[in-house]
């Protein structure tokens, strides 16, 4: 069907009146929505009377800003305090027998070599104090072997790994 001059000037009303291409398809009859875009671009049919969105709000309210979460500082327990003598610092223990550190009490500064199975209970870390890496000195010996040098071959070596293959 084509685009007779009584379908382009219904067109043109149901474009003004803000209905959509389907709509207007469906209305018309005979033509699909893409047809119908493509006559109100070749007619050049701009704005509309009425758009077929609902306007948005120019301003919108800002939300209100979400808390960040702020860490956890760590708690301090009031001591009471003697005016006569300062108090001395309390001063931490620190358990550095080998196997005591479990994946909750494993801390920065500790040896993390494993001891034990992953899936047994009874698995736990070294957990002594170390400064340097993530092992102490003892398990670092264990865990960073030195480089091997290799051997020079010599012509005595030459002729040992050839009769290997005659």
């Amino acid at each position: 069907m084509g685009w007779t001059d009584e379908r382009v000037e219904n067109l043109k009303k149901l474009w003004q009146d803000g209905l959509s291409a389907s709509q207007i398809a469906k209305q018309l009859g005979g033509v699909t929505r893409n047809a119908v875009i493509g006559k109100v671009h070749r007619l050049g049919l701009s704005g509309r009377a009425t758009p077929s969105k609902p306007a948005r709000p120019v301003f919108k309210a800002p939300r209100p800003q979400r808390a960040v979460a702020q860490p956890a500082a760590p708690r301090r327990i009031a001591e009471p305090l003697v005016a006569t003598a300062p108090v001395p610092a309390p001063v931490r223990y620190i358990d550095e027998a080998p196997g005591s550190a479990t994946v909750l009490t494993l801390g920065a500064h500790m040896c993390k070599w494993p001891i034990g199975d992953p899936s047994t209970d009874g698995f736990t870390f070294c957990g002594r104090r170390q400064d340097d890496g993530p092992y102490c000195a003892e398990h670092a010996r264990v865990a960073y072997q030195p480089a091997q040098t290799k051997k020079r071959s010599g012509p005595n070596e030459l002729a040992r790994s050839l009769r290997r293959y005659i």
